[in-house]
């Protein structure tokens, strides 16, 4: 089966990050990487970019620089048709803003280190029911930060860290970087993300 990564423009290429091919692989599906041309009209990209999404058994929306509004009509699309799916950083942040999310930039949320500051979990969340902690410690590697968003918040530091719909069978994202890490709490996160797919 096929897990789709949501291509990101980076300058004049698009990029996939070859941590969460790698996790992928691992759990033995099949990372497909969806070329998206951000130059095009979004509707007529997104027409273009449907069958590629439909292969897919679920959908990784990986970390970046910027969102682009086709990447808004995919996650919606994500969401409508209960494909799992998983946000990491500005993947995370695309989730929130397809449902009336405000984003705002941050300047100390950006390190190199493995492990950055802690998240408090919602304990009426799916993402507590997955990890089974009301307190994890993360990476943390972004320029810009959710404010607000109709999706349900799941985890918290100083600013809005998780986000969820637990309605679906999996549509969560994190402000952080489980690919990277690989610890306890990321294994529990792709285990149920992959564990989710049909």
């Amino acid at each position: 089966m096929y897990i789709g990564i949501i291509g990101r423009k980076n300058d004049d290429k698009i990029t996939f990050n070859k941590e969460i091919i790698d996790v992928i692989k691992k759990y033995d599906f099949i990372p497909l990487g969806i070329i998206v041309d951000f130059e095009n009209n979004s509707g007529n990209e997104f027409i273009k970019t449907k069958p590629l999404i439909d292969l897919c058994s679920g959908i990784i929306l990986q970390g970046g620089s910027d969102y682009y509004d086709i990447d808004i009509i995919i996650t919606k699309y994500l969401h409508k048709n209960n494909i799992p799916t998983l946000g990491i950083c500005l993947g995370m942040q695309t989730m929130a803003m397809a449902f009336n999310g405000n984003m705002g930039d941050i300047n100390n949320h950006k390190s190199d280190k493995l492990y950055v500051h802690s998240v408090d979990i919602n304990k009426d969340s799916k993402l507590y029911d997955i990890l089974k902690k009301d307190k994890i410690i993360v990476n943390s590697r972004h320029k810009s930060y959710i404010i607000n968003t109709d999706l349900k918040v799941s985890g918290q530091a100083n600013i809005i860290e998780a986000i969820e719909d637990n309605a679906k069978d999996f549509f969560i994202g994190v402000q952080w970087h489980p690919e990277t890490l690989m610890d306890e709490n990321s294994i529990l996160l792709f285990n149920n993300f992959f564990s989710s797919i049909k």
